[in-house]
């Protein structure tokens, strides 16, 4: 009967533009969220930001939900457009004073806030003027870092720079699927060598002001090769370079891996890493968090359509690892939680690891009661709480574990079609509704035990 450690700490987790809404109160600028999503055609259904969950002005409600369900802690994501509406200069303190007060709520009900300062709502104003292709968007961050931190550093108990820099890069500049909708490999690496030099630059800023733990969050995928021929091998090798390693390496170990740097040299000399880039990039750091949704088989022998966020990996073949999906379409494996656990302690067996966000969009059906009876997600949630267990089991230094998502809501480029939430949302009413999956998380955190 799997169970965790005293000190482990269980949580939710939502992001900025996906919950707040209110896009144009409280003195908050243009992010490249609401210009993209604002474009015709990026977005399914046309969807946007503007309201959301409106949590802007139900955020009391949303820590009551969180109280009653009995996390330990709160991972949400600060607006960089509400902090400062043009991405530089004085702080707006109505931005300020909204975070300070959902950091007070939390505390107030027992309820450990963790932000992350880049959950990917840029400026539109800095993207202007180049965005992440910029080498001065990095020191931007740093100073909107410092005005946050100066602001929230004696409350918040833990801190994540950025979140997922391979999809701000890689799926905004190198696909342009997701905001800035750029699409052009230059372009992503440029953006993935600036993105690392925000956090380093990001941590020492926080590290000014604060002394509570300061990390990363990042979406390591989780590959196996398809076969052990060469062809396959190689495919993967490539993709495992530029997808995982070309972010954690320089923060981790301070340099850029051989494979990535040969595996993109046909789009990039690496002209933008800059004498003691890295001495700043690799600044020490107290955790790195890892999300994790579903794993792949890489094979090589495709042939790159139109543009791909597989930057030096054009060639690579992603398949499915099993026909048991989610409504994403990604396969659930909850080994491929332990295997990912496993393979980044062994990297880089110093960091302790935290499971920053987990969870999974289902075809959420609403009964003739209002109840939403939600076994698959359930499911879902218990398989990777005991992939969770087993990786520390091993040896792994796991101390943390964040359900995505406490609320559906905006999914990016798939507007609010897809359901992540444990608690369902009317997007008409904004009425909040407990699935059972949230009754089953609630369930388990008073007595974080697994059931055989």
């Amino acid at each position: 009967m799997p169970t965790f450690p005293e000190d482990f700490v269980f949580g939710a987790a939502t992001a900025s533009y996906q919950i707040e809404g209110a896009v144009h109160e409280g003195g908050r600028g243009t992010s490249i969220w609401d210009t993209f999503s604002h474009t015709p055609g990026r977005v399914d259904r046309g969807d946007t930001g503007d309201v959301a969950c409106d949590h802007y002005h139900r955020w009391t409600e949303d820590l009551d939900i969180l109280a009653e369900l009995g996390v330990d802690a709160y991972r949400f994501s600060v607006a960089w457009p509400r902090i400062q509406p043009t991405g530089v200069g004085s702080a707006n303190q109505a931005g300020l004073d909204f975070y300070s007060r959902l950091v007070d709520g939390l505390l107030a009900r027992g309820i450990t806030p963790f932000v992350t300062l880049y959950h990917w709502d840029l400026p539109q104003t800095l993207e202007d003027k180049g965005g992440w292709r910029d080498r001065d968007t990095a020191y931007r961050f740093a100073d909107y870092a410092d005005l946050v931190a100066r602001e929230l550093g004696d409350r918040v108990g833990e801190w994540a720079t950025l979140n997922e820099p391979w999809c701000a890069a890689m799926l905004g500049y190198g696909s342009g699927v997701h905001a800035p909708g750029v699409a052009n490999p230059k372009a992503a690496l440029d953006a993935s060598h600036h993105l690392n030099l925000a956090h380093g630059l990001g941590v020492q800023a926080l590290r000014a002001s604060t002394t509570s733990p300061v990390g990363i969050v990042v979406n390591v995928h989780q590959l196996w090769p398809a076969s052990d021929s060469e062809q396959d091998m190689d495919a993967w090798a490539r993709a495992d370079a530029v997808g995982n390693w070309m972010y954690l390496d320089p923060i981790l170990k301070g340099r850029y891996d051989d494979l990535t740097l040969a595996a993109t040299a046909k789009h990039s000399s690496w002209e933008v890493i800059a004498d003691g880039d890295l001495d700043i990039i690799s600044q020490p750091i107290d955790f790195v968090g890892l999300n994790y949704y579903s794993g792949q088989y890489v094979a090589g022998g495709g042939t790159s359509e139109g543009h791909t966020p597989w930057v030096g990996a054009e060639d690579a073949r992603f398949i499915l690892a099993n026909d048991h999906l989610t409504d994403m379409g990604w396969a659930i494996i909850p080994r491929g939680l332990t295997d990912l656990l496993v393979r980044v302690h062994e990297r880089y067996p110093d960091i302790d690891l935290i499971v920053s966000e987990n969870g999974a969009a289902m075809v959420d059906v609403v009964s003739d009661d209002g109840a939403i009876h939600d076994a698959d997600r359930i499911a879902y949630l218990e398989g990777h709480i005991g992939a969770v267990a087993d990786a520390l089991a091993l040896g792994v230094p796991v101390k943390g574990y964040y359900e995505w998502s406490l609320l559906d809501n905006f999914e990016w480029a798939l507007g609010c079609s897809k359901r992540f939430g444990i608690v369902r949302v009317d997007y008409d009413t904004q009425a909040r509704t407990w699935k059972d999956s949230a009754k089953w998380y609630q369930s388990f955190l008073a007595t974080r035990t697994l059931g055989e």
